[in-house]
């Protein structure tokens, strides 16, 4: 790695820290309700909805509140899809969204995946992009912070029944949390260049000579007519082109803090108006872990505990700096086949060689492979380079950070309740080893609480591997890979990992908006989602139920180095193993296939 990139790390990972923290202490205060005069105003807002703030529930109405609640945002955000082309806010009249496509967009966005099949800038009408898509952002992130903060009551509760009120901690999370940050962030976002507005799409004309008649319109796109009642015709000289425009800095800051990852372009973070400047990038890759680093911070308080906040960051960001620093390496290393032919790849002093192809030059390679690893290590999705165009390492690892179980901070509540998932696997496994009932946080992991761990560790790989069996097994699954070979077999494995892991992001090359990957990939985000949520809400009422037990000697600290080597090695071996014949056949093969020539 070049000095550049260290230095790039270094501030990354330090400014991040310095502003997670006072976060932490705003989000406790919040979902603790210790806020009076935003306890006035919630007061209002739960009489007008009818919610009694003081009555609680067990872990299994809490469930079906969710699952009812995520159930309606996925048939809204079909319904507009569907009707779009007769709402309003259309400029270009844009068509209304196909069935299987609109299902696809609905399951995704309402499980924080936000994978997308479509091009936003040719498919989308503003109405939509805010209404159904940027809307949902906001409600799913909520979904997974208040899932965290559930399971974190259920460590704190002595021999409770209740464990929260579902609506009561959705309306504070979106209001106090969400909502504030996304403003200031698209405001930061707006000032360095990113587009907000609801004009029709901007004609520009090239200097590549050529005449055509165009009718004139005005600004709602509507054609403009004489006297007659005719259209008013113009001639125009040069190539037109089209900008898109939008509403993109509200979506862009939610998109990202959210950890939901849907672009309004179909180039994403790559796009110039939705990531204009290397500041709109470092500020994008702040953001996409802020607020899961925070979170952990928010357990240490909430536990009573720093330390043991202090230990689960530290677990993930050894194994985050492990991912980013190989992923930037390996990019630098470049192509053999070009270096073996004399191509020059010194050609930028920024960019000091290496692998540029599908990469942005006003960002090079450290940015881009850092990005790479933030955005797949925090189950948000969004994108500024082409992964397929990394090398067979360098785009192994972005798939690597999926497959651990999106916990290397990972979304918005789902890595910290991911990670409390295999700590409670790594105190049994110790357990294990010397004999003893194991504990965590002083609640004792048993038979119920194994199973749970168990459903929520398994189901995510079993999706992987099962739906990518099924879809290279198949016709209509084969039709949509462009490329033979271990590269073809890694972008089915990389689009089923995504969608299994809610992180949404695309290796490219793989032709998915068909009926067949858009049912399929459906399918596996909404049990990717709640097949985990579900039994993390029933270990939080198992927990609640439980007696605190008091420290003794024999108690396994869970808050120093041991323990935070054992909840690594957990993390590697759990998580990752069950993948290592599928990355044999895909990104290794292509690189000893890759090097060998």
């Amino acid at each position: 790695m070049t000095t550049q990139s260290w230095m790039l790390l270094v501030v990354y990972v330090l400014v991040l820290m310095v502003m997670a923290w006072p976060l932490g202490q705003m989000i406790d205060a919040v979902m603790a309700g210790r806020f009076t005069k935003v306890r006035r105003f919630e007061s209002v807002i739960f009489r007008c909805l009818g919610v009694r703030a003081e009555q609680e529930t067990g872990w299994l109405f809490y469930s079906i509140g969710l699952l009812g609640f995520n159930t309606l945002g996925v048939l809204t955000v079909y319904a507009i899809q569907r009707l779009q082309g007769h709402l309003h806010l259309n400029p270009q009249h844009m068509a209304d969204i196909g069935p299987d496509s609109a299902f696809n967009t609905a399951i995704s966005f309402v499980t924080n995946t936000d994978w997308q099949g479509y091009s936003g800038e040719v498919s989308m009408s503003y109405l939509t992009q805010m209404l159904a898509l940027t809307t949902q952002n906001f409600l799913s992130a909520a979904t997974g912070i208040v899932v965290v903060v559930v399971l974190i009551r259920g460590f704190l509760l002595h021999s409770a029944q209740m464990i929260g009120n579902v609506w009561v901690d959705l309306t504070r999370v979106t209001l106090w949390i969400l909502l504030p940050l996304s403003l200031v962030f698209a405001l930061c976002l707006a000032g360095q260049g990113v587009i907000q507005n609801l004009s029709g799409y901007k004609t520009v004309h090239t200097l590549e000579m050529q005449t055509w008649q165009e009718t004139r319109t005005n600004d709602q796109g509507q054609p403009i007519l004489d006297h007659s009642g005719q259209p008013v015709n113009m001639t125009r000289t040069g190539n037109p082109q089209y900008l898109a425009m939008g509403p993109v800095a509200s979506q862009e800051a939610i998109k990202m803090l959210g950890t939901n990852g849907g672009g309004f372009f179909n180039a994403n973070s790559a796009h110039p108006y939705e990531n204009p400047t290397p500041l709109a990038n470092f500020m994008q890759m702040i953001s996409m872990f802020l607020i899961p680093v925070a979170l952990c911070f928010v357990f240490g308080r909430m536990v009573g505990d720093q330390r043991q906040g202090v230990a689960i960051i530290s677990a993930m960001l050894a194994l985050f700096l492990v991912g980013a620093v190989a992923c930037i390496h390996f990019e630098q290393q470049g192509n053999p086949l070009f270096t073996g032919i004399g191509v020059d790849q010194q050609s930028s002093a920024l960019q000091s060689g290496g692998n540029m192809e599908g990469k942005e030059t006003r960002f090079g390679i450290a940015a881009s492979g850092l990005f790479a690893t933030i955005t797949t290590s925090a189950s948000c999705g969004a994108v500024n380079a082409m992964h397929e165009s990394f090398t067979p390492l360098g785009g192994a690892i972005p798939l690597v950070m999926m497959q651990l179980g999106e916990v290397v901070f990972g979304g918005v509540g789902s890595g910290l309740y991911g990670m409390l998932i295999f700590a409670m696997m790594a105190v049994f496994i110790a357990g294990l080893m010397i004999g003893r009932t194991p504990e965590y946080l002083g609640k004792k992991i048993e038979v119920f609480e194994m199973k749970m761990v168990a459903i929520a560790i398994l189901i995510t790989p079993l999706l992987v591997l099962i739906g990518t069996s099924v879809a290279l097994m198949t016709d209509a699954g084969r039709a949509g890979i462009f490329n033979t070979g271990p590269h073809g077999f890694t972008e089915v494995l990389y689009a089923l990992t995504s969608a299994a892991n809610n992180n949404g992001s695309a290796f490219g090359g793989l032709s998915t908006n068909t009926p067949f990957y858009n049912i399929l990939l459906a399918v596996v985000m909404w049990w990717g989602r709640f097949g985990m949520i579900i039994p993390v809400l029933a270990l939080a009422g198992s927990l609640a139920s439980k007696k605190r037990l008091e420290v003794t000697e024999g108690t396994l600290p869970t808050h120093g180095p041991l323990f935070i080597s054992l909840l690594i090695g957990t993390v590697l071996l759990v998580g990752l193993l069950n993948y290592v014949p599928a990355l044999a056949l895909g990104p290794f093969e292509e690189h000893l296939m890759l090097w060998s020539h």
